[in-house]
């Protein structure tokens, strides 16, 4: 599924052509597993079987193959994407590569994503703005643990769909019986994570089978290759369209006639006269325009940047969260200096509770700390570990603290003010990022669980329920 130009469209209205590509949907997607499972060569592969290299590209990379070639081919097409000196030298992926192409349907951002389990953090960031994830395995090795390292992410950061391609296949002669074991395998594993929708595909990304051509070799497989795949898959209805929030990043004030607050809608639409509540003041209002780059709109969505004006003049900073105004309080986001979250940690320093970091959730900067640390999670087994710090690379779920209350959603409701970045106050350097998993209440059942109370706290609490059993207070220890 190559993209096809109409030659007399693309010469007697080139603005007509660049305006049908424009409206192209756009999908992002990753690719991930284990190191050596052929990230980089599928990648090659799609832009090298789509005719989407440049000549002038494509002989620098035979020549750059003679140098660094670790296949026996005329080019290595993991080149393509391996740019860094220290990738070629060793064939290894280190940082994340985005390449960008384009079918007849589709436009497409690909994060090629390292495997190496050193830069899962890497991997992580990759996959914190796609829609779907390629998830490799190597024919030979099947599921390894990366495999599952790098799918319990996925589905951790909320993406709903994955493509498992069983990659080298001409290695195990193209055998149907390795596919369906390595198949029931991941589906095993997949059955305890949160993916709606995982597809298989056995491919040769070197030899090119079943990635953008069906080629010879696999009769046995009656679907789509992995290029249909990518170009059929439904991402339109992942998007939350029904719950509000506009992050308010900078405050347009140029004249005396025009006070505008503007942001990206991380989720839901909003239309001119829609009611407004601002938070976390609680003031309401209601739209009066929705002014864009390309001038006023009727209605917005999420993923676009705006600017939107109120009737009545309301105090709104940056940091603070516009959403549509409801009865219903699961419409509404929460307000709280203690909660929840899943927390991935980046840094070379250990995590210790306790430590006051720099969070920044949505446009709003806070300082605040992880409490407790509820349970470490092994990502092999998802079995929750006791922990009393974190190291690099590893995920559990805590309690957060912050020094002022912060407007906050769960992460699988909105993805934009249910996530946050954990910054070192001193280096300014990112050290984590969480998703939140849980509401005041519930965390705060969590800290009085685990905290450890004084002598005097225990005494005034049995006090109280000696001599006043009608306050029905219960026992804290």
């Amino acid at each position: 599924m190559t993209e096809q130009i109409t030659p007399n469209l693309l010469e007697t209205d080139i603005e007509g052509y660049l305006k049908q590509h424009e409206n192209k949907d756009l999908l992002r997607f990753l690719t991930c597993g284990n190191v050596d499972d052929g990230k980089s060569t599928l990648i090659g592969r799609l832009l090298h079987d789509s005719k989407l290299i440049f000549e002038d590209h494509m002989a620098a990379i035979k020549n750059d193959s003679k140098k660094f070639n670790t296949t026996d081919e005329e080019f290595d097409l993991a080149l393509l994407v391996d740019g860094l000196q220290s990738e070629r030298e060793q064939g290894i992926t280190i940082d994340v590569a985005y390449r960008y192409f384009a079918t007849e349907k589709r436009k497409f951002i690909i994060a090629d994503c390292p495997g190496h389990e050193q830069y899962t953090r890497n991997m992580a960031t990759g996959a914190s703005n796609c829609d779907l994830a390629i998830v490799m395995i190597d024919a030979r090795k099947g599921v390894q643990t990366q495999t599952k390292r790098h799918s319990y992410i996925a589905s951790l950061l909320g993406l709903k769909h994955v493509i498992v391609a069983i990659n080298k296949m001409d290695l195990v002669d193209y055998s149907q019986d390795v596919y369906r074991q390595i198949k029931a395998d991941y589906k095993a594993f997949a059955e305890q994570l949160d993916i709606p929708d995982v597809r298989f595909v056995p491919i040769s990304a070197l030899k090119g089978d079943n990635v953008v051509d069906k080629g010879n070799n696999l009769d046995w497989y009656p679907g789509a290759t992995l290029m249909q795949l990518l170009d059929t898959v439904t991402i339109s209805d992942d998007k939350n369209l029904d719950t509000f929030r506009l992050p308010v990043q900078y405050v347009n004030r140029p004249n005396l006639d025009f006070r505008g607050f503007c942001g990206t809608i991380a989720s839901g639409i909003i239309n001119v006269g829609d009611q407004i509540t601002a938070f976390p003041s609680g003031k309401t209002s209601s739209v009066e325009r929705i002014v864009t780059a390309d001038g006023d709109l009727p209605s917005a969505f999420a993923g676009q940047a705006i600017t939107l004006t109120l009737k009545d003049e309301i105090d709104i900073s940056r940091g603070d969260v516009i959403v549509k105004s409801s009865t219903d309080q699961k419409q509404l986001p929460t307000t709280s200096s203690n909660f929840a979250a899943t927390i991935v940690w980046m840094a070379d320093a250990a995590m210790q509770p306790g430590k006051e970091y720099e969070l920044k959730i949505g446009t709003k900067n806070t300082f605040g700390k992880i409490s407790n640390i509820n349970h470490r999670i092994d990502v092999n087994t998802l079995e929750q570990i006791d922990a009393s710090e974190l190291q690099l690379n590893e995920i559990a779920n805590c309690a957060i603290e912050t020094s002022a209350p912060v407007v906050i959603d769960q992460y699988k409701q909105v993805v934009g003010t249910g996530s946050f970045i954990i910054i070192d106050r001193l280096t300014n350097v990112t050290v984590g990022a969480g998703m939140i998993t849980n509401t005041e209440a519930e965390s705060q059942k969590s800290n009085l669980e685990t905290r450890v109370y004084t002598e005097a706290e225990i005494a005034l609490n049995q006090y109280i329920r000696d001599y006043y059993p009608e306050w029905d207070v219960k026992p804290i220890l």
